[in-house]
């Protein structure tokens, strides 16, 4: 536990809120920029990704950031203790100490073998087994010597899961689309809507279709119910004996999925150091793994290993998503700032905003401090995000001439997988991302707007404030490498985030409460007669529903 309850007890915390208060309303970032023609040198980095040889520019230079901010920022991360409780991660101790568990999703891309253990004990043998049974499982399954109990191929695959057994999949599998082998059709099923497996089902022939039922504990309400409703469905053509051919778990309870009908050799296990929305690196990585091959696979953890050495390795001024976290907390507590926009320009990535809500809500969504105490000051912004240009068209509008502050990440790949008709799009595309970074960086001033002729009653509305601070990050090409770095660099964003607010980003117990009274509720909703076990409304409500079912 660290020697502090609240970040805003902390010296730096008041160094930077005296900073702020100097710099206020004096910050005008176009100025910045004619004042120091070195600014943009001295406020972006490129991460150099080993896995592949490819390079992100990380440019934080239209940020409210000087030297002096950065400077304290750092001060702050230091005090807060951020670097020890990164080695302590790295080492394997157990830093979510609500659960008594290590934070261990790093152990799970670590391709060059380094060292690690938790309690005393090397992870790193049962993670390459885990590994290795899934390469062995995709080339079956992609070579076509996995067959259904009919003697045909697999053609579909149908992944059941929730949270991060779904959202980190489901995510990957549509940004490296490209790298995917089209003859095999993918679907993700987790809503507990019957309409989500309904579709899926009626898009999949039972004898060509494989599906992966990715719950650790296998009593997930959602995912089991889904479950049981595909092997429901898979009977009325197969088996019971045939399920062994068509299921396979990902999963470490061998005695609920043996009794499920899944051989127990078709078991893909994690540990409990896994969290959920950190899964999609481990053995929950099994549907991206059959999509784009095992061989790309191991890239995507590559490129994910190659940030995490960045930022266990790098010094706290010079550390990309240490940087990226601090500028969070700078916004959030210091500028009132209460959401974060990730817009990328990458169709691609269209999924990426939604699987970054889990990853940085469920993580830092708390409120009470590592010693149990309210915090003082917010935590967790909101994440919101769509793909551009379509966000353009829609809510950018906010972003521009809106009263809030919205503090933006624009993400573009310089090289398309698609360059059609002379890579004419990619630059529309790429001209988009510049142009709104720069619009929203100098905005447009009454003067400017009269000058192209404007009414005068028209120019308050044309006006533009501008000032509007954003963050461009800039790779080669969305490859599994370099899309691996991506997540990994928001990944220890958060982890930054959570260690200055002295928050377990770990945990995730605000999501049990509703699920508990859920489990209730459903039992009534099977009784005769009304429900009155609950305030007015809800009772009402449930009443309600009971007469139009």
């Amino acid at each position: 536990m660290p020697g502090f309850s609240q970040a805003s007890d902390l010296s730096a915390w008041n160094a930077l809120q005296d900073h702020h208060s100097k710099l206020g309303k004096d910050i005008v970032l176009r100025e910045y920029f004619k004042k120091d023609p070195q600014r943009f040198e001295k406020f972006s980095f490129v991460f150099k990704n080993d896995a592949d040889n490819s390079e992100t520019l990380f440019d934080f230079s239209k940020n409210f950031v000087t030297e002096e901010t950065l400077k304290l920022l750092v001060e702050l991360a230091k005090e807060a203790g951020l670097e020890k409780l990164r080695d302590d991660m790295f080492a394997g101790e157990k830093i979510n100490f609500t659960e008594n568990r290590a934070v261990y999703h790093v152990a799970l891309r670590n391709v060059t073998n380094q060292p690690m253990q938790v309690d005393g004990k090397s992870v790193v043998e049962e993670v390459n087994s885990v590994l290795d049974h899934m390469k062995e499982f995709c080339e079956q399954v992609r070579s076509g010597e996995w067959k259904g109990y009919t003697g045909k191929r697999i053609e579909t695959i149908i992944n059941v899961g929730i949270g991060g057994s779904d959202l980190g999949p489901v995510m990957v599998s549509e940004a490296l689309k490209p790298y995917g082998d089209r003859n095999l059709k993918l679907h993700f099923v987790s809503n507990i809507d019957g309409t989500h497996i309904a579709e899926a089902l009626r898009d999949s022939d039972p004898e060509t279709t494989l599906f992966l039922i990715a719950s650790k504990t296998f009593t997930t309400a959602e995912t089991t119910t889904n479950a049981n409703t595909a092997k429901s469905w898979f009977l009325k053509s197969g088996k019971q004996e045939d399920i062994a051919k068509h299921f396979v778990a990902l999963s470490t309870n061998e005695a609920e999925v043996t009794k499920f009908g899944i051989d127990k050799k078709n078991m893909f296990g994690f540990s409990d150091w896994v969290g959920g929305r950190y899964s999609v690196w481990s053995a929950i990585g099994l549907s991206v793994a059959l999509y784009i091959g095992f061989d790309n696979f191991h890239q995507f953890l590559a490129g994910a290993h190659a940030m995490d050495m960045h930022f266990k390795n790098t010094p706290l001024e010079k550390n990309i998503p240490v940087i990226g976290g601090l500028l969070s907390v700078w916004y959030s507590d210091f500028f009132g700032a209460q959401t974060h926009l990730v817009s990328p320009f990458d169709q691609y990535l269209h999924r990426f905003p939604a699987y970054l809500q889990q990853l940085s809500m469920e993580s830092n969504g708390k409120a009470i401090t590592r010693s149990g105490d309210y915090v003082k000051y917010t935590t967790g912004p909101i994440l919101f995000g769509e793909p551009a240009t379509n966000a353009q068209h829609s809510f950018y509008q906010l972003l521009h001439q809106g009263t809030k502050l919205i503090p933006t990440d624009f993400i573009l790949a310089a090289q398309s997988h698609n360059p059609v008709e002379n890579n004419k799009h990619q630059k529309m595309l790429a001209s988009n991302f510049f142009a709104q970074a720069e619009a929203l960086m100098v905005g447009k001033t009454p003067d400017e707007v009269k000058a192209e002729g404007a009414p005068d009653n028209l120019i308050p509305h044309k006006t533009f404030l501008g000032n509007r601070p954003t963050t461009s990050i800039l790779a080669d090409k969305i490859t599994p490498a370099s899309l691996g770095a991506l997540i990994v660099y928001y990944e220890h964003l958060t982890f930054t985030e959570g260690a200055i607010w002295n928050i377990n980003s770990f945990d995730q117990w605000g999501v049990e409460l509703g699920k508990v009274l859920a489990k209730k509720i459903l039992a009534e909703l099977d009784e005769s007669g009304e429900s009155t076990a609950h305030d007015a409304s809800t009772s009402g409500l449930i009443n309600a529903f009971k007469k139009k079912l």
